[in-house]
């Protein structure tokens, strides 16, 4: 750890986490720049928000380091707290008071004076497109007015990090996009934001940088656009119209391009990565002599999906197995 780097936002080496026999992070290195939206993807339960945790000193680090703007996180747990902002998966307001009502108490309870209490919540509303919502009770709020205002209650003392962690589980698409606009704000107006996400397109849409995290282990790190390059130029998708004739088609694809596919067996599907487009022609005609037939094809530029498909084997689809509790997440956040 290279502690006389606090330019640094979040700089963490081998970070590890285990919960009995289970080894939920498994050394873990993260380093996110001041100014930049820091992507952190993978399923439910792969270890997302057990690493936050542990960055906002919620539980302790078993293994492994991690500085804060150059605080160490076991030492100097208080000047970290003060540095950061959370927002956890599920909106923590108080469902008994209006959205102003809970922005004024979130101030006081950090020691806000009332009156400052009141600008400052005026102001957050306002930013947030909540002002004309302001004195409704909560429970005439939508899901999508929720969670600006959690966002918004984590930044009553402007923290110069944020944690979000999946901010937009749960919303609708179009409000969706209008968390995603609020998030480009911040970043736009001096923030630091460490987000996780198990939806591959709003790491695409919003990060600078992407770790990606399965298992408890980070499998890897790059921008969206240099984990695209690094499945192929080119993406070659296959049905077959016979599920069963997967393993011949897995075989004649690596002889042809000299690597293995990716296969989907419960759809038959076939996922090849191209170094360039034209080879996929060159595949198709030694599936058609190898009798292997196809119900569709299309040749794409690499998703996210294909990146995870690729250095993991299977989809970053949400596991409903969650082991990653957010509870303690709110604890600091207010």
């Amino acid at each position: 750890m290279n502690s006389s780097a606090p330019s640094l936002a979040v700089n963490a080496e081998g970070l590890v986490k285990v919960f009995g026999s289970n080894r939920a992070v498994d050394g873990i290195d993260l380093v996110v720049h001041p100014g930049e939206i820091f992507g952190v993807l993978g399923p439910n339960g792969a270890g997302k928000t057990t690493v936050l945790k542990m960055l906002a000193t919620l539980i302790g680090i078993d293994a492994g380091q991690a500085e804060i703007f150059g605080y160490d996180v076991r030492r100097h747990p208080h000047q970290v707290r003060q540095l950061l902002g959370v927002t956890g998966q599920y909106a923590s307001v108080d469902e008994n008071l209006t959205g102003r009502e809970n922005l004024w108490l979130f101030a006081r309870l950090q020691r806000i004076g009332s009156a400052e209490a009141r600008k400052i919540a005026d102001r957050l509303l306002d930013q947030f497109g909540l002002t004309e919502a302001a004195n409704r009770p909560l429970a005439q709020f939508s899901g999508g007015m929720r969670r600006r205002l959690d966002l918004a209650a984590s930044l009553i003392t402007r923290p110069p990090l944020i944690f979000l962690d999946e901010p937009t589980t749960g919303l609708d698409p179009r409000t969706r996009g209008q968390m995603w606009d609020t998030i480009r704000e911040l970043v736009a107006s001096g923030c630091t934001l460490l987000l996780t996400t198990q939806y591959l397109d709003e790491a695409d849409q919003l990060a600078d940088r992407i770790a990606v995290i399965d298992r408890g282990r980070k499998v890897a790190q790059g921008t969206p656009d240099e984990l695209k390059s690094s499945v192929g130029n080119s993406t070659l998708q296959l049905r077959l119209t016979d599920a069963d004739d997967l393993g011949t088609a897995s075989t004649v694809i690596t002889r042809a391009t000299g690597s293995e596919p990716v296969l989907t067996p419960e759809v038959g599907a076939i996922n090849v990565a191209l170094p360039d487009a034209d080879r996929a022609a060159e595949i198709l005609i030694a599936l058609r002599d190898a009798q292997v037939s196809i119900a569709s094809v299309s040749v794409q530029k690499p998703t996210l999906d294909e990146v995870f498909l690729t250095l993991t084997g299977h989809e970053a689809t949400p596991n409903d197995d969650e082991s990653d509790d957010t509870d303690a997440l709110l604890e600091l956040s207010r």
